[in-house]
Parts: structure tokens; C-alpha cells; sequence
């Protein structure tokens, strides 16, 4: 069952970011898709600020393809794949690694069929000034922590 927000500012996008970090566990995957400027990053800060704490820094990883953070009680993978020319190349950024902690995906259609078959896809939507952040579980798991799921945007 798809889930569906409006999200007035970049405020509101960070703080559905937190409100799903409270969901996430150990090999969570999390494709984020949205056209450039939809606020993906956005969104992602949020989420690995609840986990990390307010203070850390999250650089967007457009240059560096991917951002490591150590959560609690879990790793952390922030992916951007807008760069990668074959989705081959994902195998070279530590894919495989992050089973063991939640992955980040900006941009996943481009791993191609490295992209989990159980995952949640979250899509931004720019509607004007506001979002659209669409939440859509992919396998029962997702299906599963996303039951009874709310959110108020601030």
C-alpha cells in the first residue's frame, strides 16, 4: 500500500527523513527517486541526522558516488548513482557490503538489477513550492514496518 505526503519546505522533507529512520534495521534498503533538486539529499540529511545525530555532516555524495556513517547498531550507505555509466560499476562502491547496515539509494534505477528486490521506493515530486513524497514498500517486509506508519509535516 502506497503512502503519500505533502511536504511544505525543506523542514518538513527532513523531517520525514527522521520519522523513517525510526523504522529502519540492519539490511533496509531505501531507493530514492526523484528528478534533480527533488530533494533526495534533502530527505536522506534528515534521516542520517536522527540516526547519527544533528550535528553530523552529510555532504551530498554526487562526486564521491558514496558516503559512509557509522549508525547505531548499524552501518549506513548514502549512494548517489547519477554518475555511473554501467550499473556494473555499483560492485566497485562496496554494494555488497551493505547487507549488513541500510543502504541509501539516489538514483537507483541506474544499478540496474544490483537494485534489491525487497526494498521501499520513495519518490519526490516537486508540486511548485511544495513536495510530493510517495512511499511504496517493496516486498512484504517493507510491507510489514510500514504498517501503521504516520506522519505530520511540521
Amino acid at each position: 500500500m502506497e503512502h503519500a505526503f505533502t511536504l511544505a519546505d525543506d523542514a518538513a522533507t527532513r523531517a520525514l527523513g527522521a520519522a523513517l529512520a525510526g523504522l529502519l534495521k540492519a539490511g533496509d534498503v531505501i531507493a530514492l527517486h526523484g528528478e534533480l533538486g527533488a530533494g533526495k539529499t534533502t530527505l536522506t540529511r534528515g534521516l542520517i541526522q536522527a540516526l547519527c545525530g544533528a550535528d553530523e555532516d552529510v555532504p551530498s555524495p554526487t562526486y564521491t558516488l558514496v558516503q559512509a556513517y557509522d549508525g547505531p547498531g548499524f552501518p549506513i550507505w548514502h549512494f548517489d548513482l547519477y554518475r555511473l555509466n554501467r550499473p556494473d560499476e555499483v560492485q566497485e562502491l562496496g554494494w555488497d557490503e551493505t547487507q549488513a547496515g541500510v543502504a541509501l539509494i539516489e538514483w537507483p534505477e541506474r544499478a540496474g538489477r544490483h537494485l534489491p528486490t525487497v526494498r521501499l521506493d520513495l519518490t519526490l515530486e516537486m508540486l511548485g513550492e511544495q513536495r510530493l513524497a510517495r512511499l511504496e514498500p517493496v516486498g512484504e517486509d517493507w510491507q510489514k514496518q510500514l504498517d501503521g506508519f504516520r506522519f505530520s509535516s511540521p
